[in-house]
């Protein structure tokens, strides 16, 4: 527990403050401990009347639970309300009314008001965990002491509770946690890229984006934005940091042959602008970027039977993640999509993709939307399953194909997950018979 979280324990800041956690998930649960550990009166809510006394662990009993529709009278007491990164502040605004917007923020603003070390901070559409989980590991070869979290991992309201303080703070940050971010503020920011994503959650792209500049705002002349260079139309002209702005792209400075494509040049190039702000020397982040393998379910080589690829790309959720995926490849892709839909240009994407793309094949959800524009410039066949899908490409394949999962979709309309997806997309694949 560290020196900030004790002052406010010993100066009895919270004690007797009535908080309000919204969504029993990680970060929901981490940030009722932590206001539980500071004093105050804790009450936790969320909509799914599935959810009973056990979820809350070491709370239960101690912190209120209510469970159904959020009432204003749920709210109305709270001297702060804090936000689990899926609920949509817009959509509680009718039970929020009258609530002062500086009482309501996100459990990674939150636990920033007891944070010391510096914090690197990685948003964008596309590519944030690899870049994060990149820029942690090139740090601790290079002996410094890191935590990792934010939206993926641990919550950062977990490790001011549970973790040895460490140096570094380097966090993954979505749009939904910075959304509702009053003081966050990172020394180093990196914006990796934009597009269109989450319009299920953010009212539309302005929305989006702005969301996405809240990682910015506090930031002053001594601390480093680091902005690609694809960012330049949306952001050229517009007052959105004092940061000491800088600008990256894709660069054949380091070998990283374990990481295919442009955008993953471009993530390597980024993530090594940002460690040499924290005393890493070239050659230290080149040993550890050669070494760097990409996470599960992120152009995952699966395997290869008869002459074919096969690749688990689940994590591409987005029509511009897809399409940096396929230019991985020198190869001819068979792309396997869909899902539920996020948003996003198809007659952009089939244009992105020409030449490139064989056949797709979709599956599930999204197929109105998806095979109209698609089918006018490619094969494209239709699955009720992924599996169906596989099987279905597998024998249509040629020596030299490969069939990649990069579904540009979420996975709700059949999974709880894009990990189960990319697990159901390797059992497929572990099935065909060479």
């Amino acid at each position: 527990m560290n020196r900030i979280v004790r002052k406010f324990i010993n100066e009895a800041i919270l004690d007797g403050k009535q908080a309000v956690v919204v969504g029993t998930g990680k970060s929901g649960l981490a940030a009722a401990r932590l206001l539980d550990v500071l004093g105050a009166r804790v009450r936790v809510v969320d909509r799914d009347e599935s959810v009973t006394e056990a979820k809350l662990g070491p709370l239960a009993g101690k912190a209120e639970l209510v469970v159904g529709p959020h009432e204003k009278g749920h709210f109305a007491d709270a001297d702060v309300i804090v936000l689990s990164p899926g609920v949509p502040v817009r959509k509680l605004a009718p039970v929020l009314e009258g609530v002062p917007a500086r009482n309501v923020v996100s459990e990674l603003e939150f636990a920033s008001w007891f944070i010391e070390a510096p914090i690197l901070a990685v948003t964008g559409s596309n590519g944030k965990t690899t870049t994060t989980t990149l820029i942690s590991e090139i740090l601790e070869k290079a002996g410094r002491r890191v935590f990792t979290g934010g939206n993926i991992g641990v919550p950062l309201c977990e490790y001011l509770l549970d973790m040895e303080p460490a140096e570094i703070i380097v966090l993954e940050v979505s749009s939904f946690q910075l959304q509702n971010c009053l003081r966050f503020k990172p020394h180093v920011g990196l914006f990796l890229n934009f597009s269109a994503n989450h319009l299920d959650y953010h009212a539309d792209l302005d929305e989006y984006l702005d969301a996405k500049l809240h990682l910015f705002s506090r930031m002053g002349p001594e601390d480093i934005a680091l902005l690609h260079e694809s960012l330049h139309p949306l952001l050229d002209g517009r007052s959105f940091t004092e940061a000491h702005i800088e600008w990256f792209g894709p660069t054949n400075r380091f070998e990283a042959p374990h990481l295919l494509g442009e955008h993953n040049r471009s993530n390597v190039e980024a993530a090594w602008q940002a460690v040499k702000r924290f005393g890493v020397s070239e050659e230290q982040a080149a040993e550890a970027i050669r070494d760097f393998r990409p996470l599960p379910h992120r152009i995952e080589p699966v395997a290869e039977r008869n002459g074919v690829l096969y690749v688990n790309d689940s994590k591409a959720t987005t029509l511009d993640a897809a399409e940096a995926a396929v230019h991985a490849f020198e190869r001819p892709v068979r792309i396997l999509m869909g899902g539920v839909w996020k948003g996003g240009d198809v007659a952009k994407f089939a244009e992105g993709i020409k030449g490139r793309v064989a056949a797709v094949g979709l599956f599930g959800g999204s197929r109105e939307i998806l095979e109209p524009e698609l089918a006018r410039h490619f094969s494209v066949t239709w699955d009720e399953t992924l599996t169906e899908a596989v099987r279905r490409q597998a024998g249509l394949a040629a020596p030299g194909d490969v069939v990649l999962l990069s579904p540009a979709t979420s996975s709700f309309d059949q999974y709880h997950n894009m990990a189960e997806r990319g697990a159901d997309f390797k059992r497929a694949v572990e099935g065909l018979h060479d």
